[in-house]
């Protein structure tokens, strides 16, 4: 008797928690034509699993070197009208091969169609506009290419690159940055859910 009730005790039990389970989660819950019944998804198959969604270098864009950014950055720049000379680099030459960049201040009222130039050649010399960068696209825009990215923005006083850079009310800073990220090995792990098989009766 003892046994007997024991056994109605768990399958209650036991139908109480699948009920609350196809309550809370009913996508994962199925039930098989012999009266099993499995909580959660089986595990997908290695192969299957998706990788973590990353930006990549474009398989069409063989790696590019600092030297070969720097120059894209000068034609770029030329190509607003602008004379590379005449502004800065924010890292020196010799400093770092994963990273460059270039800074000049500008006039407010043309900084903007100056960027735009300068973005309009960047497309024009195969960089690709990335759409995962978030911010303001009259301000700042990010391209990539061959391993590197390549961000053109405007900043303001609040964000003057040193103290003793000084702009007037009417200028801004007209900045290319870059920077070489190869992401496309990052991969998050195999995570399936757990499979639990429960047999009433």
């Amino acid at each position: 008797m003892n046994a007997l009730l024991k056994r109605v005790w768990i399958g209650l039990a036991t139908t109480l928690i699948v009920s609350l389970a196809a309550v809370v989660l009913p996508d994962h819950i199925q039930i098989e034509d012999d009266g099993r019944i499995h909580l959660g998804a089986p595990a997908p198959a290695p192969s299957s699993f998706p990788s973590m969604a990353v930006p990549a270098p474009e398989s069409t864009s063989p790696p590019l070197t600092r030297d070969a950014v720097d120059e894209v950055i000068r034609t770029a720049v030329r190509a607003a009208g602008l004379d590379p000379a005449q502004g800065l680099p924010t890292v020196p030459a010799d400093a770092q091969a994963k990273r460059t960049g270039w800074t000049a201040v500008r006039e407010k009222t043309a900084a903007q169609s100056e960027m735009d130039a300068v973005c309009a050649d960047l497309e024009r010399q195969g960089w690709t506009l990335n759409p995962n960068k978030k911010g303001h696209p009259d301000a700042s825009r990010s391209y990539k290419r061959g391993g590197w990215y390549l961000v053109v923005h405007m900043r303001g006083t609040n964000q003057a690159p040193s103290p003793t850079s000084a702009l007037t009310d009417s200028q801004t800073y007209l900045t290319l940055t870059g920077i070489q990220l190869n992401l496309a090995d990052v991969r998050l792990p195999d995570m399936p859910l757990p499979e639990i098989t429960v047999r009433i009766g």
